[in-house]
Parts: structure tokens; sequence; C-alpha cells
């Protein structure tokens, strides 16, 4: 590999040695022009695939990125990406044919976003892959992995991790806002997952955050990009900008005064790329002498080198990927994938018996304003399908040909709720059960500018809106049995629902296959098996101030207060239980690695997945230490009966605080290992304590 990279960098030359000044300039925007006597087609460096290749046409809608983080299975989710990718690579072939080349058909996705959503009021958290930045690292490298393919040389698509770093809202103040940050949450809870995209995915792409990190801006940070990613990481890729983020130097944040010197800012600082149109003030910048033509010869060759490893300059005839037929979109494979994932992806909050559903139930009513939805389906930056199953249609294709079904849409999304008790008793009278189909929908959370809440896309309470609440207790008064399906990206605070309604599950934005998954697990065909990928507080007023960025209260890792449902927890319609845990050895010494396994079984009737999750804590914990915090995980089906033994390796590493964190721990010290079906005090599992010597 690093003779091909060198023979990419030996063309990348050739081009550069080719190019004006100005050929140069244009190549770092994201509507690169074409440069024809050189053989450079023209290129829209700007794509999305973050659940599925996004806005360009038909393509296979799998579940929203916080529904693939409830899955808690990287492999599925790397399966998941490896069909996205060969989606990507057949919608860019069928492009070319016809001559194609605008938004939306090229071959650098602007995925995986691997924030971390410390704040259930971030409207962009449903994007991310939860709280926890081991989750979050995993699944972001397995995305990466699935997306750039395994080819030794050629890249099949190029993936870009976002938004780098220390991201996660408040949306209205994204152009303007400077996040502060200690050391310890800097490297403890923001940058494991970038490390790792960095380190084991190999991502071709990072891409700069809107807002500044301890005062620098993050699209020309010398810490962040300079030191960090390309220094101590070695990250060899581009970087490029979120989308008007350098035009936000001189008009938001105000640390320049003049396009020429925000761009030359960035450039020197090490963005190559600009969504956006600012980079066009390059040729002036360089006349001006803010930077040398050699500086924009770096970010112009780092440029070139990802498309020649796309194969998009020169391309080969036997480049693999040109290969890959249009008839893979969405294909009968790739809707079974979308389908499992779906599945996966639901969690059980409560249950008291009434899941599942008998099928051959005499009378059911089915309302709320998200039951026949399609929005709650796609989430955002979603493509577009023409098979989509409802949740409607889902339960409807599980109903007993004898079974009534009734709808009640009276419920608003918002606003105030329209109707009395007495027109509920009428419709529900007969009615054996209710399934009322509530929480949020793309309008209520998502990204400035795209939904329609009242606070920029964020929320600014946690809660269910307040017509469904009242509704919910509308259905209450009917005396009939409750499940709540809930919708949505984010946590949603229900504590009257979680005592009054008989079952409840999350379902988040589950795709093009969603409402048949819900179905499935309603109605038992299918045991659901997600996890809870962030933690759902009791009420708003148990969160912190969102501005404040600040890990202390915050994610299951932080928080000192018992939430309504914690990171992790997912019932299931059969039981496990953990014994025989061992260790290889009861002490272990920096650099050491100690194997720790345990027997898994399945005590139930109903064949299951579980998902077995690993944790460590320091059993003397300083006052803003973590309370113990994920390191393993593993998702694995048992048979009624069936017994496995489940078996990781833990480095020294896994205990302690990463370096740069600034905490001191002196040693020997003795850490705690659980291992359960969610997080210790929440779950029953198995626990032993490791000596950790220096």
């Amino acid at each position: 590999m690093d003779n091909e990279h060198e023979s990419f960098r030996q063309r990348a030359d050739q081009l550069l040695s080719q190019m004006t000044l100005e050929e140069k300039c244009g190549q770092m925007l994201h509507q690169a022009p074409a440069i024809e006597r050189l053989g450079l087609p023209r290129y829209s460096w700007w794509n999305e695939c973050l659940h599925g290749v996004g806005r360009s046409g038909v393509a296979t809608v799998f579940p929203q990125s916080i529904g693939l983080a409830a899955t808690f299975d990287p492999a599925l989710v790397r399966k998941i990406y490896q069909a996205v990718s060969d989606e990507a690579r057949a919608k860019h072939n069928a492009a070319a044919a016809i001559g194609n080349a605008s938004m939306g058909t090229g071959l650098t996705f602007w995925t995986p976003n691997i924030n971390i959503f410390r704040d259930p009021r971030w409207g962009r958290g449903h994007e991310t892959y939860g709280e926890d930045p081991y989750l979050t690292s995993q699944m972001g490298v397995a995305c990466i992995q699935g997306l750039q393919g395994d080819d030794p040389k050629w890249l099949k698509t190029a993936a870009c991790a976002k938004h780098y770093a220390v991201h996660s809202g408040p949306e209205p103040l994204r152009h303007t806002f400077n996040a502060k940050v200690s050391q310890r949450d800097l490297w403890q809870t923001y940058l494991p997952a970038f490390e790792a995209a960095v380190r084991q995915g190999g991502v071709e792409s990072v891409m700069g955050a809107y807002n500044r990190t301890n005062d620098d801006l993050c699209c020309a940070h010398p810490t962040l990009i300079g030191q960090i990613l390309r220094g101590q990481w070695g990250f060899g890729g581009h970087v490029v900008s979120d989308c008007g983020a350098i035009e936000d130097f001189h008009t938001h944040h105000k640390v320049t005064l003049l396009p020429e010197e925000s761009a030359a800012l960035a450039v020197r600082r090490g963005c190559d790329l600009c969504c956006g149109t600012v980079y066009d003030q390059l040729p002036l910048a360089v006349k001006k002498g803010l930077l040398s033509e050699a500086e924009i010869d770096t970010a112009v060759r780092r440029l070139l080198i990802t498309r020649l490893k796309l194969g998009l300059i020169d391309t080969p005839a036997d480049l693999p990927y040109n290969r890959i037929p249009a008839s893979v979109v969405n294909s009968a494979a790739h809707r079974r994938l979308a389908r499992q994932a779906a599945r996966q992806s639901i969690v059980l909050l409560k249950n008291d018996g009434i899941l599942p559903l008998d099928k051959q139930i005499k009378r059911l009513l089915i309302c709320g304003p998200n039951y026949d939805s399609i929005e709650v389906l796609l989430g955002n930056y979603n493509g577009f399908n023409p098979q989509l199953t409802t949740i409607l249609e889902g339960v409807v294709g599980k109903l007993h040909a004898g079974t009534s079904m009734v709808e009640d849409r009276k419920c608003p999304l918002m606003g105030t709720l329209p109707i009395g008790p007495g027109a509920l008793n009428w419709i529900s009278q007969e009615c054996d059960a209710i399934i009322a189909v509530m929480g949020l929908t793309p309008r209520i959370e998502g990204e400035e500018g795209d939904a329609l809440s009242d606070a920029g896309g964020d929320r600014r309470r946690i809660e269910l809106p307040e017509a469904q609440e009242k509704y919910l207790q509308l259905l209450k008064q009917t005396g009939k049995p409750i499940v709540l399906v809930l919708t949505g990206g984010s946590a949603i605070a229900v504590p009257w629902a979680q005592e009054n309604c008989q079952a409840i599950m999350q379902v988040f934005y589950p795709g093009q296959e969603g409402g048949a998954a819900v179905g499935e697990v309603l109605f038992g065909d299918y045991n659901p098996s997600g996890r809870l990928p962030f933690t759902v507080p009791q009420s708003t007023e148990q969160l912190p101030a969102f501005e404040d960025y600040c890990m202390n209260d915050r994610t299951y890792r932080y928080l000192r207060q018992r939430p309504l449902y914690a990171f992790g927890h997912g019932l299931s319609y059969t039981t496990f239980s953990y014994s025989d845990m061992k260790l290889s050895a009861a002490k272990l010494r920096r650099g050491g690695s100690v194997r720790v396994q345990v027997r898994l079984t399945n005590t139930g009737r109903r064949a299951g997945d579980e998902v077995a999750q690993l944790y460590c804590r320091d059993t003397q914990p300083g006052l803003e230490d973590a309370a113990h915090t994920l390191r393993r995980f593993k998702r694995l089906h048992l048979r009624p009966g069936q017994s496995r033994t489940l078996a990781w390796t833990l480095r020294a590493d896994d205990f302690l605080p990463h370096p740069q964190s600034g905490i001191i721990v002196s040693l020997p010290r003795d850490y705690q290992i659980f291992i359960g079906g969610g997080q210790p005090g929440y779950v029953e599992g198995q626990s032993t304590t490791l000596t950790l010597e220096s």
C-alpha cells in the first residue's frame, strides 16, 4: 500500500506542476471545476450517506444512526455500510453514464457523525452513535471500514469523520459558540472516537466543526488539526470544513476581518477543502502575502490523492468497483438487511407481560400522531425509497383475518389537544388493547434550519410533547391496556407513561422496513434485543446547562442521579443469566493484558439475542472520575437453554485514563469488572476485582 500511495502522490505532483494558481484554488472548493487540458473532470465533493445514500434519489434507507447504535452490533453496521457503498458506487456509475456530475453523484461521503451525544436536547444527536465514546468508536470504525472497502489499492468510497471536535449544540449558537473543555473531558470523552476513526478505521477525511473549541476555530485549530490529528495520530488524508464554517470566521466569530484572511487562516492551519465559496478568495490571499503557493500545493495534493485513490482521475479499465451494477440499489438483499437492522434496533423499555400481543386479539385501537407517518421512518440526511412500510402497515400485516382494528387520528404532534375523554371512550369501548405511536419526528429535532422546533432544531424540554402526554392520560381513562411506541432519535422523558402504560418501546427512526420490524416485535415474531445508546433522564430538570460542555452530571459515566432509563437498558421476551466469571490473572501490570470470560445462558422459553456488556470501575474514584465505563460488548443469539462462554482481552489502558487527560492515578489500584445485560446497579450480572500494578 505504501508503494501504491507513493504512485498516487507522484501522479498528484505531476498534475500540480501543470496547474496555475487559480486552477489549484478552484480544486479546493466543494464544487471543483474541470481542468480539461489535464483530463481532470469537474467534481462535487459533497455527498451524504448517514444511513443509506442520501439526497440523491432512490436508495435503501436503513435505520437512523442512533438506531444502528442501539443494535450494539458493529459487524451488522459494517455490513450495512458495505451495502451503502455498493449502492454509492452503482449510483455513481449510473450517473456518469448519463453525464450527471452534480451534487450527490460523487464518492466522497461526509459520514459518519461521531460527535458524542452529551445532551439529549441537541437536535442532531440522532445522527450520532450515542453518548458513549467506546460504543461510538466501535460503530464509527465499522461504518468507515464498510464505506471504504478492503481493496489494498483503491478506495470504494471515502468516509469522513465529523464534526471535529467538541461539537454537540446548541444548534442556534453553533456559528459563534466557544466550547470550553478540560483536558479530562477532551481526551476521555470528545476525542476517543476520532482517534479510533483515524488509527483503526483509516478514515480518508475529517470535517471541522462550526464552533470554536478552547478559543480556537475548529476548522483552523492548531492543536486539534496540527498537533493532534496530523501530528500525534499521523492522519494523512484531507480536512474539509463544515458548510459555511470558513465564512463564519469573519461574519460570526469575528476572528478575521476579510474573506481572504479567513481563507488563508484555514489553509495555513490545515483545512484543505472548503464547503462554501470563501476559498475563491485564495488567489487574492496569496497575492497579499497571507499564505504561500506552497501551502496551497500541500492542500491540493491531499485532495488529488483522494480522488486518485477513488479512481476518479485516470480511471483504470479494471477498477473493480466500476462493475457494480445499478441492480444493487434497493435490492432484495439490501431490503432484508434493512429489516434486520430495524429489528435489532428496537428497544423494549417496559413490559408488564402484555407483549407480545396475541395474534388473535379481537379488537385493536391504533392511534397517536406517528402511526402512519413516513417521516418517522426516514430521519434526516435520508435517501428515498418506493417501498416504505409504516408502523400502521406493519401492524396490519400481522393481524388475524378476524381481528377488528380502529384508528384515531386526533392526537397532534404538538399544539393543543382537540378532544375530550368521551370520544376515546366510545372508540375504544370494545378494544382489547391500544397501540399509541407517539414521540418525536424530524420536525421537532434536527439540524439548524431543517427542523421546525422552537429552539432552532434543538428541544427546550425532553418530555413528551404536552398534547401527546394529555392524550395518553385520556387513553388511560378508557381502562384499556396501552402499548406506547416511541419514535424519535433522542431521550424522551416519560415518567407518567412508565407508571401507567403496560408496555413501552423505543423504535427511533427505523428506516424503510421499520414498520414491518415494529409489527414483528409487537406480535412476537422477533424477540426485541436493542439497547439504549443514551441515558433517559427523569426530566429536563435533571440536566446541566445546555451550553456547558463539562461532562459532570452528563451521560451514564458522570450522572450522579438515577435516570428514568439507563444507558444499555433493554428488555427481552426471554431471560438470560451470567455465571462462572473468571480472570486469567488477579493482577495486571502496565503494558500487559488479562483475559476475562463468563458463561451466558438463555434461561427463558424463547430464542433471543442478548447484548452482554462489560464495564470497568475504579474502586476509589475521585469526584470527577466516571462512575463506570463500557469497555467491551458482544451481541449473540441463544436458543432456550443454550449456553455460550464469552471471552474478552482487556489491556491496562482499558482501566487507566488517557495520558493527556491530566488525571493522575497512583498504582497499585483495584478495579471492578462487571459483566451483564446492562449497567451495574440496574441488572444482575457477574463482577470481580482486578489489581492494576505499575
